[in-house]
């Protein structure tokens, strides 16, 4: 950067942080890869909906070509959340935000100061969420899910033990599973499946390494075979044609012909939360919902992919820890046996799951207050309602 740009933008951040505010409003940017980012941080913007004094933006930093499909979903469902406003990221870069949000690890290039919080996505150890390599010192607040997640960033040098950013808040997108606002019934409705008929959940993550790639096909066919409904969810990146992502075929129309109406379908939503309250048993291969259905203390398939877990990253204590938590498999027909005997004797590794969800989710059902309080906090306005006071989210990690 030319040292005349740099004296430019000091100078209009200097008379940011000195020119008085107007009134009570706000503004916050949210930044995102993929639709399933949005969701990250769906259920703040729904807490804060009614709020007139803070305007939520909404930006694709990564890929502006893409904005309107990433938040197609949100902005098909008007009412449940602020407006949309959409703002491509160069305009974005000239506007004033109090905040910025990001659940990946997403810098958009902003001429005027914020403050840059990270919410994280996911919690299955992938990508170096859990260990990262470079500095998140330029944070400044990490929305941390766990004290794990919390350590490991410590040990791996990314911040520092005493760092201000630190807030152990859990995951808000998690706590739909736990404080009964979503319901089995009414979601098998939705798909219009026979509730008295078992259901299992095939959520493989993306890459060409999965077992989507490996075997999809042959999954689906078998768990159909079972007499089961079937939901396949594809993560929002198998939607994407790319040879890097989906490695490069379209999985909607190479799946559809195999579903049977009435009993299979390809979940239509990109929050994967209902179809998790919805199944009995779940398949994955390393997907981070399948960390999330943990809350649910219901039985896991997990396809062993060594392929996958290399690249996709997967820290190893991630990778023993789904292990644990499921039966593993290597193949399809190893899938159809392993779901058989879920579904006889559910509560096998019961105890296991709960230790595991214990680990990964603070006191989940919560964190979505704690969050929301965070961001007011952030953007010095006094909550409209009640929120968990904010000496509980300054956490510093325990030994």
């Amino acid at each position: 950067m030319s040292r005349i740009r740099q004296a430019a933008i000091d100078w209009v951040r200097a008379r940011d942080r000195h020119r008085e505010r107007r009134g009570d409003g706000r503004r916050v940017l949210v930044d995102a890869r993929t639709p399933v980012n949005y969701v990250m941080v769906a259920p703040v913007l729904r807490a804060m909906a009614r709020d007139p004094r803070v305007e939520f933006y909404f930006t694709a930093s990564e890929e502006p070509s893409r904005l309107r499909d990433i938040y197609h979903e949100p902005l098909r469902r008007r009412g449940e959340a602020p407006p949309l406003r959409l703002v491509h990221p160069a305009r974005a870069a000239f506007m004033r935000f109090d905040a910025y949000v990001a659940s990946d690890f997403m810098w958009a290039r902003l001429l005027r100061e914020t403050c840059r919080i990270q919410v994280f996505h996911g919690v299955g150890g992938k990508y170096g969420f859990d260990a990262p390599t470079t500095s998140m010192r330029e944070w400044h607040r990490l929305f941390f899910v766990n004290r794990r997640r919390l350590r490991n960033f410590i040990r791996a040098g990314a911040i520092d033990a005493d760092s201000p950013a630190i807030r152990l808040v859990g995951y808000p997108k998690a706590d739909c599973l736990v404080d009964g606002s979503l319901t089995r019934d009414a979601v098998m409705r939705e798909l219009g499946f026979d509730g008295s008929r078992p259901t299992v959940l095939y959520a493989p993550t993306w890459s060409p390494a999965s077992s989507l790639n490996a075997m999809g096909e042959e999954v689906v066919r078998g768990l159909l075979s079972l007499g089961v409904n079937v939901i396949v969810k594809l993560h929002d990146r198998s939607r994407d044609l790319r040879e890097m992502y989906s490695g490069g075929v379209d999985w909607v129309a190479r799946l559809q012909p195999l579903l049977v109406p009435g009993r299979a379908v390809i979940a239509p939503g990109h929050d994967i939360s209902p179809y998790l309250v919805a199944a009995d048993v779940m398949v994955t291969d390393h997907s981070s919902a399948g960390f999330e259905y943990l809350l649910l203390d219901r039985p896991i398939v997990r396809i062993h992919r060594p392929a996958l877990l290399q690249a996709a990253n997967v820290h190893p204590d991630y990778a023993e820890l789904l292990a644990s938590v499921a039966e593993s498999v290597d193949d399809a027909r190893g899938v159809m046996d392993a779901t058989v005997r879920a579904l006889a004797d559910p509560s096998a590794r019961s105890g296991r799951r709960r230790e595991v969800a214990e680990d990964l989710f603070h006191l989940p059902g919560t964190a979505t207050s704690r969050a929301v309080a965070e961001l007011y906090d952030v953007l010095e306005l006094e909550p409209q309602a009640a929120a968990v006071p904010l000496q509980e989210v300054r956490c510093q990690p325990s030994a």
